[in-house]
């Protein structure tokens, strides 16, 4: 079998918790490869991505590894028998970073989103307009042909919650809510569309103020994933070198509860909403 030479995160994800779960057990690559039939280079492959497995070969490593979580072992099947379906995101391979795909591949699988932003309104909601001026404020000047790809991408990644496929929540910061991108008009228009987001009832949307004495986190932005099961739950955060995602169980427990931190120090929903409306209304008549 010719080995996969851009294995997809969900292949390597699989890969990661095929490792986990023989390290779990106390296993070498070998000892399992010795177990299995196989050669030790085979262990390799898979446990990186790079070849696939069977349904069969997955229960019975799961055997071999003692690993009794049943909900864990279906969760992996279904990664395996979805192999063959197709991705939007595929169409964009080859134009555009991994990075943008990975992100795009994480939210199309995802149970539930929940998300904080500090300086930028979350990608998700993001207006046309918005977008393309986060894009073009770049701090390496972009051509405009990769600005209006960029942002026709990020427009398509919303189809995931803004179609109510994905429950979405959304905790911003106030410092994103007043940060304009391209002067006020756009901001305000940016602000009007949070409005009419947070009344869809599939996307909550909470700020977290200035006066809050439960921050700062120790990340500006994070968007959390739920998979299937919460061992297979994902982080996706951005930096200054690209994507960056997390999916050890100490990394998820972190980020659990830095969720619970905002969750009781973001102010309610309603708040949320007439607070953006108050931020609109004095945008608007201050640039009138």
């Amino acid at each position: 079998m010719a080995l996969r030479p851009n294995p997809t995160l969900r292949q390597l994800r699989l890969g990661a918790e095929l490792r986990r779960m023989r390290e779990q057990a106390g296993l070498g690559g070998s000892q399992l490869a010795r177990a299995l039939g196989i050669n030790p280079a085979h262990v390799t492959q898979m446990e990186s991505g790079k070849t696939g497995i069977s349904v069969e070969r997955l229960r019975t490593i799961a055997a071999l590894c003692m690993c009794a979580n049943e909900p864990l072992i279906e969760a992996l099947t279904e990664i395996i028998t979805d192999r063959g379906k197709g991705a939007w995101w595929e169409e964009y391979r080859g134009t555009l970073s991994d990075d943008f795909l990975e992100v795009a591949e994480v939210e199309g699988h995802a149970r539930r989103l929940s998300t904080y932003t500090m300086a930028f309104i979350p990608g998700l909601l993001q207006t046309n307009a918005y977008t393309g001026a986060v894009f073009d404020r770049s701090l390496t000047p972009l051509p405009h042909h990769e600005v209006d790809q960029r942002t026709a991408f990020r427009m398509r990644r919303q189809d995931v919650v803004r179609s109510g496929a994905t429950p979405y929540s959304a905790y911003i910061h106030e410092a994103a809510l007043r940060m304009q991108f391209s002067g006020p008009a756009i901001q305000a228009e940016q602000l009007r569309s949070l409005i009419e987001d947070s009344e869809r009832p599939t996307i909550s949307i909470r700020v977290v103020l200035f006066d809050v004495d439960a921050l700062p986190l120790n990340y500006e932005n994070f968007t959390y994933v739920e998979g299937p099961i919460p061992e297979l739950d994902t982080v996706q955060t951005d930096s200054s070198v690209g994507n960056v995602l997390f999916d050890a169980p100490a990394h998820l427990a972190r980020f659990r509860s830095m969720l619970a931190r905002l969750e009781s120090a973001a102010i309610s929903e309603d708040d949320s909403r007439e607070f953006i409306r108050s931020i609109k209304k004095d945008m608007e008549s201050k640039y009138a």
